[in-house]
């Protein structure tokens, strides 16, 4: 299986682990709840005021005739609401998280103990932790942004800005809402924004398995509520596995001057005595048991 099935069997690791433990699934939804509703009021008040927004930025469609203003002023409308839909993927994300702080750390960390193992531990104080958080999430946030504004840009050119472009947004839009997610785990591993962002690139395609289905299934707000519990602990599964210490087959022994390999016990030492022989060396009696 591929990369992208691994990262997508990760999310859905998560999901099954808060299935199995319902108490960190309820206290998972609390924060994503709040965010929803902040969420529900700009996107209604976008609504209301969406048409008067395209009327405001674009003076110079004023005196063009119908239907090639309405068309217009209705596309941009169109690619305003994908703009707002796309920062609100990941935003949505930063902003639960950052709300979620201490639920979402607590989770990570069950999540870490039932797997076995060391479970790792910032040692920061929890406005430290708030801190770096709510700072890396921005960071994050101006990346988004300026990625959205170039796709926004690009979706007005034919074909292209109806088709490879939506891909693209998918794709960059799954890669933050990752880093976003994996971002609770490693942070407690000390590791940071840019290092984070390295490591994601390394794996790349592991990264989009992950996050471009969940970026697909966060386009429905309330579906995102009640997947975050499981994403952060899918995340938690994955950044374990991308920072464990990787442990391949022992080497293959180097044959000697002669062309022999020796067999792995060829070799015994006791004190001074070593049995074989090393080559040139003068056979000695074989050591007694």
């Amino acid at each position: 299986m591929g990369d992208l099935g691994v990262g997508f069997g990760y999310l859905m690791k998560g999901q099954r682990w808060v299935a199995r433990h319902g108490r960190w699934f309820g206290f998972g939804l609390l924060p994503g709840l709040v965010t929803l509703l902040l969420y529900a009021a700009v996107l209604v008040g976008l609504s209301y005021g969406g048409d008067d927004l395209t009327t405001w930025v674009t003076p110079f469609a004023d005196d063009w005739s119908s239907p090639w203003q309405g068309l217009f002023r209705g596309l941009l409308l169109v690619l305003l609401f994908a703009l707002v839909l796309f920062l609100a993927v990941v935003a949505f994300t930063a902003l639960t998280l950052l709300i979620g702080q201490p639920f979402y750390e607590s989770l990570s960390e069950a999540v870490d103990r039932a797997e076995g193992g060391v479970v790792p531990e910032s040692g920061l104080p929890l406005w430290r932790e708030l801190w770096i958080s709510a700072r890396d999430s921005l960071r994050i946030l101006v990346r988004v942004v300026l990625y959205g504004v170039l796709l926004f840009a690009a979706g007005f050119i034919p074909v292209v800005g109806q088709t490879v472009v939506p891909a693209i947004g998918f794709c960059v839009s799954g890669f933050f809402l990752t880093e976003e997610l994996v971002a609770v785990a490693l942070q407690r591993r000390r590791i940071d924004l840019k290092g984070r962002l390295t490591l994601l690139r390394g794996r790349r395609m592991l990264t989009l398995g992950f996050g471009v289905p969940l970026t697909l299934a966060f386009l429905i707000p309330v579906v995102a509520v009640f997947l975050m519990p499981g994403a952060v602990a899918g995340a938690t599964l994955m950044a374990r596995d991308l920072t464990e210490p990787e442990t391949g087959p022992e080497p293959e022994p180097e044959p000697d001057a002669a062309g022999t390999v020796p067999a792995p016990d060829a070799t015994l030492a006791l004190g001074a005595t070593v049995w074989p022989p090393a080559p040139g060396q003068e056979p000695q009696a074989p050591p007694r048991f």
